[in-house]
């Protein structure tokens, strides 16, 4: 289902970012560049707003910042890799190294429940991120969050 979901060109595996603020800038950018009719005001501001009611940094070295923008339609979601780490007020106040961020239509519950529950049972490995954060394209990244996916099964 991933696989779906995820695109290699909605993947950035040398964010640039230092702060929360700086990452949500640099990742809606990916969506922009993709031309998926994504609205990059709305899906800033839906960020945002989510991220203000409590923090996506709740496993350690990664977070998913995710949020309802009605212009995502059937919902999109980009991967982003620090090699340095983002200061993101993360629960364990360490630094993120993975990101995941996930833009779901208005009418996008299911699929929003349905990918959060697919990326948990991944991450619940704690060496998934890792697998992920040493990956050097992104290809290399996407392919792995497949294969990752398809160990569930």
């Amino acid at each position: 289902m991933l696989e779906t979901f995820f695109r290699p060109e909605l993947i950035n595996v040398n964010l640039e970012s230092s702060d929360k603020d700086e990452l949500f800038e640099e990742m809606v950018e990916l969506f922009s560049r993709a031309n998926l009719g994504i609205d990059r005001k709305e899906a800033l501001d839906a960020l945002i707003a989510r991220e203000e009611k409590m923090t996506t940094g709740i496993i350690p070295s990664v977070a998913i910042p995710h949020a309802s923008c009605p212009s995502a339609k059937n919902g999109f979601g980009a991967i982003g890799i620090s090699r340095a780490g983002i200061d993101y007020g993360s629960l364990d106040e360490k630094p993120v190294h993975v990101v995941f961020m996930l833009l779901f239509g208005s009418d996008g519950t299911a699929l929003h429940l349905k990918v959060m529950q697919q990326l948990a049972l991944i991450l619940k490995d704690p060496a998934a991120a890792s697998k992920l954060a040493e990956k050097k394209t992104a290809q290399e990244v996407y392919e792995t969050l497949c294969g990752l996916e398809e160990a569930l099964a």
